[in-house]
């Protein structure tokens, strides 16, 4: 089911409110969290209802195998660091059995000419997110770092419909105490207007912003042979607000719904585009990813303690892991290779004590991450080689009705249909030059979480964006994040 669909505004997300906060006023506090369970197994079924097998297991062994590392099981005797390498690697497999196993059948079938059939396997909804977190589940276990919590409990952790299919991805430390206190078992009206803003935001990014950029960064990537100068940064350029303004757009409604029943998601995107580094963008772009990578690959590889040479290693290993997480691809992987060499550029740079003015900093971090998303959108090689052609080498076309004013160009340029490649128009540069002042000036949606005052000036506002987004759900598209 999709945050932005009838079925979810108007339907599940009300009477999954009012039931839960009905069953909590009746003191069935049990009963309560039970529904919120099953009512976020219904809502991960509605894509697929035949992997709702896969969850409900890799939950149940996770949380045995989690009890037995937090010592809770005394009867067993395998050692922690083998249980923790038998749970790690099972559920890698899991995750690599359903994402990974064409793209290796595709490179051995190419390498050693080969002809095993592909398995053409479906990627389980949200099975990139829930294993991830339950990797973290499951060390923070063998280090003592969780309590002894119940089934019920842990099901909610794992499932809670707000962050199931796409993130955040939530830490138990941050949530199990939340499901746990008597101040969130009852509504909370502030949260209820602070909640329905920040979703309203993000149904608005999603649906009025990043489906708008959708069709000119699709037509560019996916359809046009060839891309003049022009056509091949707006491409670009359409993707990476697209890509911006879809998934923080669907971390703010996640935030927003999860607000209605008190719970606070971590943050996940703090304008990340405002960066003046690649570590800055790091520390603001996908944060709780950003976290786990930190957390669970780059520390336990060595992180930093072990020289120069070492941490460069662990960095450039840690982004290309990252990459292969996001897609089964070899553009991933180099998408995460680029992200990890530009990170070792910056610590060498600034081991150097180099600096620069901050207005170069600023555009040339974010033409590099705009560079790098091209290969993070391009499906094949050759996509990414078009586009990025265009925009280094391409023809420099401009509007046929500016030949008479341009005189002076008329030998440096052509004149002609410059965005007919993309299906585009002016409103497409103007719609570009928007959202750069946008990312740049705008306030960050996580600002109002703190900050809202419940006055009519916002509730306007709030209406105005939940209307004009209602008026599009007939144009509904999946988040760009639900591929991953």
């Amino acid at each position: 089911m999709l945050f932005n669909s009838y079925e979810f505004i108007f339907l599940f997300l009300p009477l999954s409110f009012f039931i839960y906060f009905y069953l909590l006023e009746k003191r069935l506090i049990t009963g309560a969290k039970g529904f919120l369970v099953f009512a976020s197994l219904f809502f991960y079924s509605w894509w697929n209802i035949a992997y709702l097998p896969l969850i409900l297991s890799s939950m149940l062994f996770n949380y045995v195998l989690g009890n037995a590392l937090n010592e809770n099981f005394k009867k067993i005797r395998i050692p922690k660091k083998s249980l923790l390498t038998f749970g790690i690697v099972s559920n890698l497999s899991l995750l690599g059995y359903f994402k990974y196993t064409d793209f290796f059948l595709e490179n051995f079938n190419g390498f050693f000419d080969g002809s095993v059939p592909l398995l053409h396997l479906a990627l389980p909804l949200a099975i990139s997110f829930f294993t991830f977190q339950q990797i973290a589940y499951l060390v923070d276990s063998y280090r003592g770092e969780t309590a002894e919590y119940d089934f019920l409990n842990y099901s909610l952790f794992v499932t809670f419909f707000p962050q199931l299919i796409a993130g955040p991805i939530v830490h138990h430390a941050e949530m199990m105490p939340q499901f746990a206190s008597k101040w969130n078992l009852v509504k909370n009206y502030r949260n209820i207007a602070i909640g329905l803003f920040i979703f309203s935001i993000g149904l608005f990014k999603k649906v009025v912003i990043a489906d708008s950029f959708s069709k000119w960064a699709t037509a560019g990537f996916d359809h046009a042979e060839v891309l003049n100068l022009i056509e091949a940064w707006a491409t670009s350029l359409s993707y990476t607000f697209q890509l911006y303004f879809d998934f923080s757009g669907y971390t703010d409604m996640a935030i927003g719904a999860a607000l209605l029943f008190n719970i606070k998601l971590p943050i996940n995107f703090n304008s990340p585009y405002k960066a003046l580094d690649i570590q800055d963008f790091w520390r603001r772009w996908h944060i709780t990813l950003s976290r786990f990578l930190r957390d669970y690959i780059y520390i336990p590889l060595g992180g930093s303690r072990k020289g120069n040479l070492r941490t460069y290693t662990n960095v450039l290993t840690t982004f290309i892991l990252g990459g292969i997480w996001h897609g089964a691809g070899w553009t991933f992987v180099f998408w995460g290779f680029l992200h990890g060499m530009a990170l070792v550029v910056h610590r060498a740079w600034k081991s150097l004590g180099f600096a620069m003015p901050k207005a170069l900093a600023w555009f040339i971090t974010f033409n590099f991450i705009n560079i790098a998303w091209v290969f993070f959108r391009a499906k094949e090689w050759d996509d990414a080689v078009k586009v990025l052609n265009g925009m280094f080498f391409g023809d420099i076309v401009l509007n046929y009705r500016w030949f008479y004013s341009l005189t002076y160009f008329h030998s440096k340029v052509q004149f002609g249909a410059w965005l007919q490649a993309i299906n585009g128009d002016k409103y497409t540069l103007l719609a570009i030059f928007a959202a750069l002042l946008l990312v740049l000036l705008g306030k960050n949606s996580m600002h109002y979480k703190t900050t809202l005052k419940l006055n009519t000036v916002y509730l306007l506002a709030g209406t105005l964006m939940l209307t004009f987004s209602l008026l599009k759900l007939h144009e509904v598209s999946e988040f760009l994040y639900f591929n991953f």
